[in-house]
């Protein structure tokens, strides 16, 4: 039997909430061969992270290499990079393969707070990688941190802060809501045929623990089934809001524990 394969380049949680490990759930839960390539270790758990080590960019490009050399990737997820270096050497092989749809999602500071990419890297993400992206999804931090901005507080701004970033160089962006406020969880989708909003009700649990990874990467698991991004995003919105509602049936740590990954399931 083909299944479709998908690639994540991240970090590692050991905890199991975030990073790669949740995004090979993801990929497991929606039908796609998860492949991966660990681009930093971390010492974290549901409370937060207490000690990240930065794998080599040299074995960064050694692990994505045999991957490409063997597998037939469909799509690629990009999150935790770390450093500049690690983003060079993800820029220089996605450039072999300028077709392969990449969503890449601009991880630099944990929910916790914690830094999880170099300041002096930020440049890399900015003019290097983003323009390499079919679709990058930033929270609303995230996406003021790469504008260099205050963190939008309206639909108005959202929507300016989306253009400016499509001006990049990638042809789609996606603003999650899961910072704001109000009843309504919102996320806008930027490109294409215009300006989307994706509203899921704002559910009260504290198990969010890897959110974004989970999101980021169940659009790339449509994109590995090849859908086109608007109807992968819709997916991957749907998954997602199912799987926080769910959460709190787990009962994993004491601090902001994982979604429920596997709710269909179990």
């Amino acid at each position: 039997m083909s299944i479709p394969l998908a690639l994540t380049i991240a970090g590692s949680d050991p905890g199991g909430g975030a990073g790669i490990q949740a995004d090979l759930k993801t990929f497991a839960a929606l039908g796609v061969y998860g492949a991966s390539v660990i681009t930093a270790l971390t010492a974290q758990n549901t409370r937060g992270v207490s000690r990240i080590q930065i794998v080599s960019s040299e074995f960064v490009a050694a692990q994505i290499d045999a991957v490409f050399a063997d597998l037939d990737v469909r799509s690629v997820k990009i999150g935790m990079m770390g450093d500049g270096s690690t983003i060079d050497v993800i820029v220089t092989a996605l450039a072999q393969r300028p077709a392969l749809p990449v969503v890449l999602d601009p991880v630099m500071v944990a929910s916790s707070g914690d830094r999880l990419l170099a300041a002096d890297a930020v440049a890399h993400l900015r003019e290097k990688l983003i323009p390499r992206a079919r679709l990058i999804t930033p929270n609303l931090p995230e996406a003021a941190a790469l504008l260099g901005e205050p963190i939008a507080a309206d639909a108005a701004t959202i929507a300016a802060q989306g253009e400016r970033l499509l001006a990049m160089g990638c042809p789609f962006v996606l603003i999650k809501g899961g910072h704001g406020e109000g009843s309504e969880s919102i996320d806008y989708l930027f490109g294409g045929s215009g300006t989307i909003a994706l509203a899921a009700p704002r559910l009260a649990t504290e198990n969010t623990h890897g959110t974004g990874c989970t999101l980021s990467s169940a659009i790339a698991a449509g994109l590995a089934k090849g859908h086109e991004i608007e109807a992968a995003v819709r997916d991957a919105k749907a998954f997602v809001s199912a799987a926080i509602a769910a959460a709190d049936r787990l009962e994993v740590g004491q601090g902001h524990g994982p979604l429920h990954h596997f709710y269909r399931f179990y």
